[in-house]
């Protein structure tokens, strides 16, 4: 018995033993050689590591007005458990197809989805991707969640997460500049693409540890790194430019119909961008939608034969080299060229003056000018100094160079070049950037769009400054070409721009009607019509470049393309400003004294902002909006007077004196003070005549604006005010006749292109797709 009783205390005792040789067996290798599995799995559901988003930046033009911003928005989620325990899903399947258009059986995919396990999930989200709902769709949602809550008593089935989601204001507006964003918060094209990591920021994070609930405990260290949100870009685009632009486009393509359309504005002092569109467009809110070739911007991307519009580089290359004569004549209608004939687009002018036939737009009189006075290589030259056949370096991505790629030793292809054909393909925005040299006294600038480029976390701004690329030609070479270039539309009778004539401002320019190219021969019925110029030519403020591939009638640059440019450039020099001469010129050149009839100011106050807008746009009166307001409380001048030449109307949208102080810049000093004192804002002023500067600040608890004046200056170019545009190398504009022209063919200028030569093919012609083959000799183009 005793011995049983020892046995059973052994064996008891042995079990024991045993059972702690285990237990500390596994102590020790939970602790020592597991030791760092099981730490960071302690600490992986203790410490919480959550990804805080930065903001995206936001766009704005010039002026402050939003483009692209991010916007509240909200990702629809689902609890599959809960749905399929309470027999939901018919129900919700039903009811989220209406609200989100998603398909049915991709929704009951969502709804049945399972883990690993088997076990359906307890969250979803609906449209996986980045997908987001606006706020109207997310109510209707929160609607049937609280229709769910008070019908079956169920809880989380269904729900909204608040997020963001690109948002653009102007729908369509500059969409080629923009850009969008992508469902899955990628960048596509546009400035989106192109400052996308300025814009994008860099996500913070926050390190913390937590109770099973999910609350952190007190005493634990926390590690807090913020987001630093997207850089805000202000843009040169002018939204109102932008808008009388596209407003422009739509009545021409609504006349003509065109396969494309594009049109690039620009400070041609500075090269600000001031507006840029293509036509088909798109809006970025609705992106996923639009045809692939409608992302095409053509202003930047698209290469094309010019045509007569790139004789402006032929003319300022010329005058500098002291080869153009205005006064010297040559008989026009045809030359034979390597064996070519080059034809102009009437065989009965007679002998012409080349200033004449620099009106005319005469093939044979620049294939003079660049073959026989000038040569090959002097003209290549020039060509390569204004900019063609390398990107401009604007701040788009994917630039095209271009094409500048006729050799010097074939005279037929130097003829061609001359006026625009053969091996000569550029880009709009080449073209604006050349004219825009004219314009400025030969400075070749570089186009940008980005302004500023603003931290909001720290206020610091980054403004970008014009960017002079070389001096390309003279200032008095300018000069003189740019007084050319304005007979070419002030003469009402052969000049081919005087349907880009504006009464009241000086206008250079030039038309332009190239036939496309179609496999390897030119299409006579298929043209690209263009005319290009700015103004006013004593101070250029705006250079503006209008390009329509194949019109569905048979119309030339100058019927087409040039009342497209009047209808912009009038109206945005009445926007910025720019007072009228008080003088229009007659059919040669000649000017007239004329009284200018300015408008009385209408009633603004009471309105709603944008109505309000809206009325001063339609009548082409330049206006500043002040405030965040949505009705305009005051205005400035009052109702009912006569506005001056250059005054703008100021529209005040709060009654606060917190408001952002407006841009005075070439304001009179009258005007000046009346806003501000509507504003509640104290004034100090220095020096006399309009404003040229401002600083705001606080002064004894009141904000003061201390502005600087000086007395208007004159020119730009160098032309005194007094100075007509025949006072160069002693030419008398109106040297023909004394009758005005108020009617024009329906095609001014035609192409009679022969086909390309033999050793070289041709390439692909227009606007709308980029040319992959050379031609060599475009002998017979023409185009005015």
């Amino acid at each position: 018995m005793v011995k049983r009783i020892k046995l059973r205390t052994l064996l008891i005792g042995g079990c024991i033993t045993l059972f702690f040789l285990v237990l500390l067996l596994k102590v020790f290798w939970i602790q020592v050689v597991s030791g760092e599995y099981w730490h960071n799995l302690v600490v992986n559901q203790v410490e919480r590591d959550q990804v805080i988003q930065p903001k995206r930046g936001t766009i704005t033009d010039r002026k402050g007005n939003v483009l692209a911003t991010d916007a509240p928005a909200y990702t629809v989620v689902v609890n599959p458990s809960i749905i399929q325990e309470y027999d939901l899903e018919n129900e919700v399947v039903a009811k989220l197809h209406q609200l989100l258009k998603t398909p049915e059986d991709e929704l009951r995919g969502h709804l049945s989805a399972k883990d690993k396990k088997g076990n359906y999930l307890k969250n979803r989200e609906i449209r996986n991707g980045g997908w987001k709902v606006d706020p109207e769709v997310k109510a209707q949602v929160d609607t049937f969640k609280e229709y769910l809550k008070d019908k079956y008593e169920v809880i989380g089935a269904v729900d909204t997460v608040q997020e963001s989601k690109r948002y653009y204001p102007e729908n369509k507006l500059a969409s080629h500049v923009l850009g969008y964003q992508r469902k899955d918060g990628t960048a596509g094209m546009g400035l989106e693409a192109y400052y996308n990591k300025e814009l994008s920021g860099t996500a913070g994070k926050l390190l913390y540890q937590r109770d099973r609930k999910g609350v952190p405990l007190q005493g634990s260290e926390s590690v807090y790194e913020p987001a630093q949100n997207g850089k805000n870009l202000k843009l040169t685009i002018d939204d109102t430019i932008q808008y009388y632009i596209e407003d422009a486009m739509q009545e021409a393509i609504a006349k003509y119909n065109p396969k494309t359309m594009t049109v690039v504005a620009a400070d041609p002092q500075t090269m600000d961008v001031l507006g840029m569109a293509t036509y088909p467009n798109f809006n970025p809110n609705t992106y996923g939608s639009t045809p692939l070739e409608y992302f095409r911007n053509n202003a930047t991307q698209s290469i094309y034969e010019p045509g007569s519009t790139f004789k402006i580089v032929t003319l300022a290359a010329a005058v500098q080299e002291k080869v153009f004569n205005p006064n010297e004549s040559y008989q026009s209608g045809m030359i034979r060229v390597g064996g070519w004939d080059i034809r102009d687009v009437s065989r009965n002018w007679g002998t012409l003056t080349y200033l004449q036939g620099v009106k005319r737009s005469s093939n044979v009189g620049f294939v003079h000018l660049g073959l026989d006075k000038l040569g090959g290589e002097r003209l290549k030259k020039y060509i390569n100094n204004f900019g063609f056949g390398v990107k401009t370096g604007i701040d788009l991505p994917s630039e095209s160079t271009g094409a500048i790629t006729f050799h010097t030793q074939y005279k037929s292809e130097v003829a061609t070049a001359s006026y625009g054909h053969g091996r000569v393909q550029v880009t709009p925005i080449q073209q604006v950037a050349a004219i825009s040299a004219i314009a400025n006294g030969g400075k070749l600038m570089q186009p940008h769009l980005v302004k500023e480029i603003m931290n909001p976390d720290t206020g610091e701004v980054q403004t970008i400054q014009p960017k002079e690329v070389r001096q390309v030609i003279t200032r008095e070479s300018a000069v003189q070409t740019s007084s050319y270039l304005e007979q070419v539309v002030s003469d009402q009778e052969i000049g081919t721009g005087r349907l880009a004539y504006i009464d009241g401002y000086r206008v250079a320019g030039k038309t332009g009607t190239a036939t496309k190219v179609v496999g390897k021969v030119y299409d006579h019925s298929k043209d690209v019509v263009s005319f290009i110029g700015f103004a006013p030519v004593n101070d250029p403020k705006i250079a503006v470049l209008v390009v329509m591939d194949e019109p569905n009638k048979s119309v030339g640059g100058g019927t087409a393309a040039a009342p497209v440019f009047k209808k912009i450039v009038s109206q945005s020099l009445q926007y910025m400003g720019v007072p009228k001469t008080g003088t229009k010129t007659n059919k040669s050149g000649g000017a007239v004294v004329k009284t200018v009839n300015l408008p009385t100011v209408p009633t603004l106050t009471g309105q709603v902002k944008k109505d309000a807008q809206n009325a001063l746009l339609k009548q082409g009166i330049a206006y500043e909006t002040v405030g965040k307001g949505s009705k305009i409380v005051r205005q400035y001048p009052e109702a009912g007077v006569k506005m001056k030449p250059g005054q703008r109307i100021y529209l005040l949208t709060e009654d606060s004196a917190n408001m952002t102080i407006p841009d005075f810049t070439g304001v009179s000093l009258r005007d000046t003070l009346q806003v501000l004192t509507l504003m509640k804002v104290g004034v100090q002023v220095s020096g006399e005549g309009y404003v040229v500067s401002q600083k705001a600040q606080m002064v004894n608890g009141k904000r003061i604006v201390s502005v600087t004046l000086q007395p208007a200056k004159e020119t730009v170019t160098g032309v005194k005010p007094e100075e007509t545009q025949d006072s160069t190398n002693g030419v008398a504009a109106n040297q023909t006749g004394s009758a005005t022209k108020t009617e024009v063919d329906t095609k001014t200028e035609s192409s009679t292109t022969a086909d390309a030569g033999t050793d070289a093919g041709a390439p692909k012609g227009g606007i709308s797709a980029v040319a992959d083959e050379k031609s060599a000799a475009a002998i017979k183009g023409e185009d005015n």
